[in-house]
């Protein structure tokens, strides 16, 4: 991956490469055990010494800031061996970000040590039933009364509900004001009004759910930066994750790649093994090349970010948007591939297809994807 790579970035590939290997490729207990695998994910990848890629250095980070080429590089390698294991890491980053931003010298003390360890766990609560692309309608409100804000709303689809120690919550402390009225919040899970009322099972399963607020009062040291900052504190944070959500599909569709090309070999039709057929050969051509083209702008786009290079929102969203898109065309054809084979519950593309589709939605869908990059354009 030169010249997006340093010696210390490839370091980091080997090391979490191998870590995958031996600890993701076994395959995993049923998904009754959901909650539990996740909290021993965490454990893992902190013991591992992942987590603290998530935080800055001070506050027992790996680097001096957080990087998006290790958040890349680490995603791409957890995604190509378990969904799982690249979410529970991803939402860390996501969770946690907020206060390396915006968080007073208290917050970060008592926060970000404990996510780089993988003693707490984050997450990062902004999608409500109303409000998915459109994050300036969120109504949830956070009112004021003298040194506290009392809170009251839904949350929905988000993910670690009912296994976090805490949430970065988005509320609006002045309604009138919309976009400019949202801020943001680090509320603790034991905070009394503050309720996981619905566990939603989606397509590849992880925790995700359904958060309340109910007269929940948390002091006004909760407060994340100033009042009227939240979507700015979200929006920052995104702009550092977004490329790591195209690094996790090139990490599903090398996974893919490397199935497809593995049964090729071993399937045998009308005598000969199947990768000796020119249309299994062009597939196979046509998967690479636009996976080694998602990798390209996935790093392009995390170097740019790193290195201050020009255009890092517009890149990154190049990356999310192609790199996934790409990913899904990957993994179907893989499928193809496969046959009937691929589509038994349990087989590696069964689940591939299944991890793959969502990257597409969360953190900015395609399409939002497509009006940031045409905005870039016509600024």
């Amino acid at each position: 991956m030169l010249p997006f790579f340093s010696q210390d970035h490839s370091a980091l590939q080997a090391q979490v490469r191998l870590w995958a290997k031996n600890n993701l490729f076994a395959g995993h207990e049923s998904e009754d055990d959901l909650d539990q695998r996740a909290r021993d994910l965490i454990k893992q990848l902190g013991i591992a010494g992942f987590l603290k890629h998530a935080v800055p250095r001070q506050f027992g980070g790996a680097r001096k800031q957080v990087a998006a080429r290790d958040l890349c590089i680490l995603r791409e390698e957890l995604a190509r061996g378990d969904a799982l294991a690249d979410t529970m890491f991803a939402l860390q980053a996501l969770g946690s970000f907020p206060i390396t931003l915006a968080g007073s010298a208290a917050q970060k003390q008592n926060y970000l040590p404990r996510v780089a360890s993988g003693a707490a766990i984050a997450a990062f609560a902004i999608t409500e039933p109303l409000a998915g692309s459109d994050v300036a309608s969120l109504q949830t409100t956070a009112v004021r009364q003298d040194e506290q804000f009392v809170l009251n709303g839904t949350k929905r689809f988000i993910s670690n509900a009912g296994i976090a120690d805490f949430y970065v919550v988005f509320a609006s402390t002045a309604p009138e004001k919309k976009a400019k009225g949202v801020s943001a919040f680090i509320v603790d899970a034991n905070t009394p009004g503050l309720a996981v009322t619905e566990k939603t099972k989606v397509l590849s399963p992880h925790p995700i759910g359904v958060l309340e607020f109910t007269d929940c009062v948390v002091s006004q040291s909760a407060l994340l930066g100033a009042e009227g900052e939240g979507l700015k504190i979200a929006f920052e944070t995104l702009d550092l994750l977004r490329c790591s959500v195209g690094a996790a599909a090139v990490g599903f569709a090398q996974r893919a790649l490397e199935e497809a090309i593995q049964y090729s070999k071993a399937r045998r039709q009308f005598g000969r093994a199947i990768g000796e057929f020119q249309g299994i050969q062009f597939k196979l051509a046509e998967m690479a090349t636009e996976l080694e083209a998602a990798r390209l702008l996935v790093y392009q786009a995390a170097w740019a970010y790193d290195c201050g290079g020009e255009e890092p929102k517009q890149k990154s969203s190049m990356a999310k948007l192609y790199a996934t898109e790409a990913a899904q065309r990957v993994v179907d054809q893989s499928l193809q591939i496969h046959g009937g084979t691929g589509v038994v519950v349990g087989n590696i593309m069964e689940r591939l297809y299944r991890d793959v589709r969502a990257l597409r939605i969360y953190e900015g869908t395609s399409e939002i994807q497509k009006l940031v990059i045409a905005r870039e354009l016509l600024k």
